[in-house]
């Protein structure tokens, strides 16, 4: 029973390397990068809407006869657990990229890759990690101002 489970899991997941299966494999690919570009635009509105409202908040405050706020660090707590947000989104989007990666070029996969570990390069990574750097620098902006 457990042998023939073995061979059906065995026959599902056969790998042949054709021209489908290969325009297949840059397909997935390909998608890869779209979803880290999508966390990418995620974590850039996370990070910008984070300092922005701080930025305005902060002004508003300045305005001939407002009211003072009742919390008024509220706006950098808010401002900086957004922008957090961004970091982390960043930081869990290499990670899964970067597995996601490694699993299309492992095992049987390789065969129908039929390309070099260097090769396919995209600018996504070195922009994921710029961006990170923006973020570590919104944030300690906003952190030492509140103090």
């Amino acid at each position: 029973m457990a042998e023939s489970l073995t061979k059906v899991r065995a026959e599902r997941f056969e790998v042949r390397a054709t021209a489908d299966s290969h325009f297949g494999w840059i397909r997935t690919r390909l998608s890869v990068e779209r979803t880290m570009m999508s966390w990418l635009r995620t974590a850039t509105a996370l990070i910008g809407f984070g300092f922005a409202i701080v930025q305005y908040l902060n002004h508003l405050e300045k305005i001939p006869g407002a009211r003072p706020a009742f919390f008024p660090t509220a706006p950098e707590y808010l401002g900086l657990a957004l922008i957090s947000c961004g970091i982390l989104a960043l930081a869990i989007s290499i990670w899964q990229y970067r597995w996601s990666l490694r699993y299309l070029r492992s095992g049987s996969f390789s065969a129908i890759a039929a390309a070099e570990e260097d090769r396919m390069q995209t600018p996504v990574l070195a922009v994921a990690i710029l961006l990170i750097l923006v973020g570590l620098f919104a944030f300690l902006a906003v952190l030492f101002r509140l103090t």
